[in-house]
């Protein structure tokens, strides 16, 4: 049997209580900027309230942090792409500007593709809150929980378990 990776990136994603909104990296910086480019098109607005459009577009399942939506600002008006609307506002918002909205068409396929993406986490969400999904998962984690908390697992036994949950994730991806 081949040995397996023990952790993934998403593993931050499991824990106790609530679900909680995906803080890894789904888009690039690029991405997040055209992003940004969409938003502001649409209307003025401030570093929060971008935050805030893409985690509606996601339903909530994807939160960009302020650590990317900040300094992407700086550098779309660093670009000349976006513009502050009030020099004397004390939060500043930003609008598009010429050079961002042919920016923006230059890349329309990219921006429709991030926001079919982003859109798909939707359906996630409403899939996976369907109550004996929601059972299922729970019943899985519940069991992994268990038994990875006993002391001295086997190695015939962790290589069992590892087996158990790769074939349990290749039905569920051939699935109809």
């Amino acid at each position: 049997m081949k040995p397996y990776p023990t952790s993934t990136s998403s593993d931050a994603q499991a824990g106790c209580g609530g679900r909680r909104k995906r803080r890894e990296k789904m888009l690039e910086a690029s991405e997040i900027r055209l992003l940004m480019l969409h938003f502001l098109e649409q209307r003025a607005a401030h570093g929060y309230e971008l935050i805030k459009s893409v985690e509606e577009l996601s339903k909530g399942e994807y939160s960009p942090s302020p650590g990317i939506i900040y300094p992407n600002l700086t550098l779309l008006e660093e670009m000349e792409a976006i513009q502050v609307v009030d020099a004397q506002a004390t939060r500043k918002a930003y609008r598009l500007t010429p050079a961002g909205r042919a920016q923006l068409a230059e890349q329309r396929e990219t921006v429709l593709s991030l926001i079919a993406r982003l859109s798909s986490l939707a359906v996630l969400v409403n899939n996976r809150s369907i109550p004996a999904v929601e059972q299922a998962i729970h019943g899985l984690k519940v069991a992994l929980n268990r038994r990875l908390a006993q002391e001295d697992i086997s190695d015939a036994a962790l290589q069992t378990l590892i087996q158990a949950l790769h074939d349990a994730a290749e039905k569920i991806t051939r699935s109809e």
